[in-house]
């Protein structure tokens, strides 16, 4: 009877900590949103905001040729969008390229330079490996204080979020250009990671890298490879 008793109360407090979780989802959630959706501009309202420091792409697949994944293009479509209408003089790609076989910011870089971006306009993050990371970074290596980022509405909150709890004027433009196949499990991901960047926004432990600045209102080819 006793190991009977046991295993009701285990069940009991399991189905608490079980509630107790998704109750915390739930509210996590509902705060990010909410604290960084009021932050959100159309591109023509960003094309109005003065002395932003620069528009933060965010990076995501490119293939093994250095072709853009749908989602990362119409980032980067967005991006050039914003920084021809006069939203920002510098972008600022981050994302991975952690290893020297996969460069997801010397791909993004090469498209802006392609559609007519002076070289010297765009610096490139190599060590964005995550969105709280490129924020962090944004901050400390870029001396960037007014950002506008792009990047699809579901990630977009979290961005903009962790960039002014970071200490950011942060402002976020969407860039959902089309409709993007397998975004039902990017959503549910997001839920779990809007989780994980509010705690780390609470504790806010040091990125992978840091290293010396290169404030990003000089000359984007001093991050050239």
């Amino acid at each position: 009877m006793k190991i009977k008793r046991i295993v009701k109360i285990l069940r009991v407090v399991s189905l608490c900590l079980a509630v107790l979780g998704i109750a915390s989802l739930i509210i996590v959630n509902l705060h990010v949103k909410s604290a960084a959706g009021e932050h959100f501009l159309s591109p023509t309202q960003a094309a109005q905001l003065e002395d932003a420091d620069c528009i933060i792409v965010l990076g995501c697949g490119v293939g093994a040729d250095g072709s853009l994944s749908g989602m990362l293009r119409d980032r980067l479509t967005r991006g050039l969008e914003l920084y021809s209408s006069g939203a920002a003089k510098k972008l600022l790609m981050s994302g991975d390229h952690g290893r020297a076989d996969y460069n997801e910011v010397g791909a993004m870089k090469q498209y802006a330079i392609d559609n007519g971006v002076p070289s010297e306009d765009v610096f490139m993050d190599h060590a964005g490996f995550s969105t709280y990371e490129t924020m962090y970074r944004a901050r400390d290596v870029f001396k960037a204080r007014k950002v506008i980022i792009v990047t699809q509405e579901y990630h977009l909150y979290r961005a903009v979020y962790i960039a002014r709890q970071l200490g950011l004027e942060a402002y976020g433009v969407s860039s959902d250009l089309h409709s993007y196949s397998g975004q039902g499990m990017r959503n549910f991901r997001e839920v779990l990671a809007r989780f994980k960047d509010f705690t780390y926004t609470v504790f806010m432990p040091e990125p992978t890298f840091l290293g010396e600045a290169i404030p990003v209102n000089g000359d984007g080819n001093l991050t050239n490879d």
